[in-house]
């Protein structure tokens, strides 16, 4: 039986699943997304993400009208309900409305919600055993005067097709990058952190990482573990000189990295924290997140 997507109050067959081709998303990149996983049947901060995914649209100047966070929530758990979906991705995308021209004022600023759940792996288990190889990527993320990190929408992950198209072309599982004034952002599709001498360090969202909610977390529960957590600026010297480093993001989840610009990082191998980390992450969202019944 096909997977159903959620179009604006409509449940259609996936592989019937179409927006109009002067959608503004389609057109301009003029939509936000969320990416939220489920596990056992609860959907892992559910509540984070849609809040986000709204801030996010009212910081494009999106007309929601009756568009709230109960609504999509619903609409997220009853799409999972449809197609017993009790373990695996959802993606959530919200589009201004439809219309050909960059003007607003000339659209149907209608929004478009979509939801769809879908398997997805970003990498493979032996990479979560061995740790990531990075690179260093010359893509740089957007710049926080241009554009807010704390906004997720499409159009902005330009530069991080980019930037994964270059770990790609030297076989590097993730690339970190950037901003404007050469200090850490983010990884391509992940947050960053380092630890050092029992001390874990990310950047902060002004240093133009995605403010992430696995990354959040991953805080917490290194915090309840009972390790300093800080957010600070950091350069690639950082991670070149860190004793570990992992990742965080909702289809990573918690990985670790050990190689990055061919120096090893710390042992070389996923480090004793991480490991403690991954392990407080994988035993939180068995019993953490909202019941789909």
């Amino acid at each position: 039986m096909s997977d159903f997507v959620y179009i604006n109050g409509d449940f259609v067959p996936a592989e019937q699943a179409t927006v109009p081709i002067f959608d503004h998303g389609h057109l301009y990149g003029d939509g936000v997304f969320e990416g939220v996983r489920v596990y056992n049947g609860r959907i892992f901060r559910l509540i984070e993400h849609t809040k986000r995914l709204l801030f996010s649209a009212r910081a494009l100047g999106f007309n929601l009208g009756s568009l709230t966070e109960s609504y999509v929530n619903d609409a997220i758990v009853e799409t999972c309900k449809r197609n017993n979906h009790q373990n695996g991705y959802i993606r959530v995308n919200l589009t201004r409305g439809t219309g050909l021209g960059l003007d607003p004022k000339h659209i149907d600023t209608n929004p478009r919600l979509v939801i769809a759940t879908k398997q997805l792996a970003l990498y493979p288990e032996e990479m979560y055993l061995n740790g990531l190889s990075m690179i260093t990527c010359a893509t740089r993320v957007p710049s926080p005067d241009a554009i807010d990190p704390r906004i997720k929408c499409t159009g902005k992950y330009i530069n991080n097709i980019m930037a994964k198209m270059e770990a790609n072309r030297v076989g590097a599982g993730e690339g970190i990058m950037l901003n404007q004034q050469g200090y850490v952002a983010e990884a391509t599709g992940d947050n960053v952190f380092v630890i050092r001498d029992g001390v874990i360090v990310t950047p902060p969202p002004s240093s133009g990482c995605l403010k992430g909610i696995t990354r959040q977390a991953a805080m917490d529960l290194a915090t309840d573990l009972g390790f300093t957590v800080r957010e600070e600026t950091l350069s690639v010297y950082d991670i070149y000189t860190a004793d570990e480093c992992f990742l965080t993001g909702t289809a990573a989840e918690v990985i670790p990295a050990v190689v990055l610009d061919e120096r090893l990082i710390g042992s070389g191998k996923p480090g004793p924290i991480t490991n403690r980390v991954i392990d407080a992450f994988r035993a939180h969202v068995k019993v953490s997140g909202l019941v789909i019944d």
